[in-house]
């Protein structure tokens, strides 16, 4: 005698299927959302505060050619963070973006590791963490289908 499931748990068993795909699906656009506001804002900040933020900042941890690198970054940082946000070109936007925050976890977390220890460099690196990982995450992933890549 075989086992035949009701119609309603087949039922169910469709729906969920949707309903992680459409999770995914929200999952995605948000993860790019977030991790595209952050670069986009920061890029912002570089020209509107330059001397905490953008060349002033750079000088301060060493970065060469301060009052050229920091108006660059911040732009590569506005157009790709656009540009992740709105999905368009996401694998290869992604790419400077990763490039970036790796500079930036060298640069400013790793003399902090060395320095003050484990935890403080894990408390000031949250978000730069959080920003590699979902770089990594969008790039595994794709861009989902609320983009300019899905069309």
């Amino acid at each position: 005698m075989a086992f035949h499931k009701p119609a309603c748990l087949i039922l169910d068993h469709i729906a969920m299927g949707k309903s992680s795909s459409s999770r995914s699906t929200w999952g995605l656009f948000f993860l790019r959302l977030v991790v595209g506001w952050v670069f986009l804002s920061e890029g912002i900040l570089k020209f509107l505060d330059p001397h905490s933020l953008g060349s002033g900042r750079f000088a301060k941890i060493g970065i060469p050619y301060p009052h050229i690198s920091a108006p660059f970054v911040g732009i590569v940082e506005i157009i790709c963070g656009a540009f992740l946000i709105l999905g368009i070109r996401t694998s290869l936007v992604a790419v400077p973006l990763l490039i970036d925050i790796s500079v930036a976890i060298v640069t400013t977390k790793w003399p902090l590791l060395r320095h003050q220890g484990f935890w403080s460099a894990m408390h000031e690196s949250r978000v730069d963490l959080c920003m590699f990982f979902g770089l990594i995450s969008i790039l595994l992933l794709g861009a989902g289908a609320f983009s300019f890549d899905s069309r």
